[in-house]
């Protein structure tokens, strides 16, 4: 299974940038079959390597390799004016030969896991910081009045800077429940696959009731033509 990779009107491509930042519904390609042998060969090595494999931009990646000719990857295919810019929604991100998705839908996949993501850092760094005095944290005013004064602990009410919103804990759950979709539909990819090898080296054998059937049949015709 390989990131960074799909096609777009059925043209094989390497995804560099997911979303172009303040146009996020357009993204950054190179058409890896019509690259020059020297880049596509740099680029490749870069793709399939792990720093490639784990960089969520693969245009990170592309930017710290140096080229055997010594020049910055992701600059000279800059210059060379090989990256296109393409519509997300016309992009399938193609991992293996059994899956793919729209890269639209999997950037809001991820953009969401990325805020759940945000949120539980946010939630431990708030209570690390509460609890390295020892000391219970007072609710904080809001207003003069000693009554109008609320907590966290208040059903449905959340201190922005204190504690993560309503809204901050629904997007950690949509994206906690994306990521478990996702793992599912590996899982049951890799399960598939593997079902496919198995048959390959070991066919299925008949079953030992038609094969006893096929004894007693032979047998019969046996003594009939005796």
């Amino acid at each position: 299974m390989l990131k960074h990779i799909g096609k777009h009107s059925d043209k094989r491509i390497v995804l560099v940038f997911r979303q172009i930042p303040g146009d996020e519904h357009m993204c950054l390609v190179l058409y890896s079959d019509m690259l020059p042998q020297l880049v596509h060969d740099e680029v490749m090595k870069v793709l399939e390597s792990p720093v490639g494999q784990n960089a969520k931009e693969l245009a990170d990646a592309l930017h710290r390799h140096t080229m055997s000719n010594g020049a910055n990857c992701l600059e000279t295919i800059h210059k060379m004016g090989l990256l296109k810019k393409v519509n997300t929604n016309q992009v399938v991100i193609t991992p293996n030969a059994k899956s793919n998705v729209r890269l639209d839908e999997l950037n809001s996949i991820l953009n969401q896991m990325n805020q759940g993501e945000e949120a539980i850092k946010k939630m431990a760094e708030l209570d690390k910081n509460a609890g390295m005095s020892g000391k219970r944290r007072e609710p904080k005013e809001v207003g003069a009045n000693p009554a109008s004064r609320t907590t966290a602990a208040d059903p449905g009410t959340a201190l922005i800077g204190d504690v993560l919103t309503d809204e901050q804990i629904a997007a950690q759950r949509v994206a906690q429940a994306a990521k478990m979709k996702l793992d599912a539909q590996a899982m049951l990819a890799e399960a598939a696959r593997l079902e496919a090898e198995a048959a390959e080296f070991a066919p299925a054998k008949p079953a030992a009731n038609a094969t006893r059937k096929t004894t007693k049949a032979k047998a019969t015709a046996k003594k009939q033509t005796a």
